[in-house]
């Protein structure tokens, strides 16, 4: 705490939390078209052209919140930022595959013709599975501290699986929201199906942080801490129940506030990432780098923090008018 109150010590402690929101902006708003490019093969021709519709307009500034995030890792934590990435080479290549790979797919099927075009929608699918993959089992891999044992990475692919699922619900939520007729449907039932398997990736992330770490143990289940900190588990088990029972509403046609699905699952994003971030900090890497250990010089922090406080508002407000513009049902015409 003392670290915080001085001074000279501010800094990074504000480019962590703006990389923290860069972090969970991109987590939200890149996977629900994550999820909705995992969800395509559900659909027929005409629903895939009216998914791709509904991301369109967003997708591409989306991924400009990684930008940001990864940005700020590497000026102001430069350190931390080459252990990660040295910790986790071969899942951020393979993760940069994906998102190239559907960046070029999501290009490409608008141009091809119709025999070509199944081709393009099979990549668009493929490459965002495996950054969805990817970025799941470097979840895993971070919550573990990169270690490399069998029992770690099978750890690491499960988590894997999980932040996937929990993409497609968001993704199928988003549909929910932005779609109608039968294309709506069908995505009421892939958010029943994903919002199991997030459920499930949320209780083994619950359960496996304090576990590996004496320190997060004591963080979240010593007192008055545990009282305090109870209302985040309680509000996220109440919110996926909640989910649930609206979604099993919603396969008998009674689809009246379509948004409810994709507002409660952003929320459940929001709430376990909260829960990670008090669960590691002050940590960078955990237990091993604090944000302070990892920080740049205190005059170079500063001239990032005058651009950082410039560019970040042009961000938002980009996409603040993003949303607006384009919010809405997504129509195809003269189809």
């Amino acid at each position: 705490m003392e670290q915080i109150i001085n001074n000279s010590n501010w800094l990074p402690v504000a480019f962590a939390a703006i990389m923290g929101l860069a972090i969970l902006a991109y987590v939200i708003l890149d996977g629900y078209d994550l999820g909705v490019g995992i969800l395509i093969n559900k659909a027929n021709d005409f629903e895939k052209d009216l998914m791709i519709a509904s991301i369109g307009p967003f997708w591409d500034a989306n991924e400009t919140w990684l930008v940001l995030g990864v940005g700020i890792l590497l000026v102001a934590f430069p350190i931390a930022h080459g252990e990660i990435l040295t910790a986790l080479y071969l899942p951020v290549c393979i993760m940069i595959f994906g998102l190239i790979l559907r960046g070029v797919a999501f290009d490409f099927r608008i141009k091809a013709q119709d025999k070509h075009k199944k081709w393009w929608n099979q990549c668009f699918f493929i490459g965002s599975l495996i950054a969805a993959l990817a970025q799941g089992y470097m979840l895993g891999m971070y919550i573990l501290g990169f270690k490399q044992q069998f029992q770690d990475i099978l750890f690491s692919i499960m988590s894997a699986i999980c932040l996937a699922a929990g993409y497609c619900l968001i993704g199928s939520s988003w549909l929910i929201m932005k779609t109608q007729d039968q294309l709506q449907k069908k995505a009421v039932l892939w958010a029943n199906i994903s919002l199991k398997f997030t459920a499930l990736g949320l209780a083994l992330v619950s359960i496996s942080t304090p576990w590996i770490s004496l320190r997060i143990f004591n963080k979240w289940f010593s007192m008055p801490n545990f009282i305090i900190l109870l209302p985040i588990p309680l509000f996220t088990g109440l919110i996926l129940i909640v989910l649930y029972f609206i979604l099993k509403n919603m396969k008998n046609n009674n689809i009246n506030f379509p948004w409810i699905p994709f507002a409660g699952s952003v929320v459940i994003f929001m709430l376990a990432f909260n829960g990670l971030c008090y669960s590691f900090y002050p940590y960078i890497i955990p237990d091993k780098m604090t944000i302070w250990q990892a920080a740049s010089a205190e005059s170079s922090l500063m001239i990032i923090f005058i651009g950082t406080i410039i560019v970040l508002p042009c961000i938002i407000g980009y996409t603040f008018f993003a949303y607006k513009v384009f919010w809405g049902k997504v129509k195809i015409e003269n189809q």
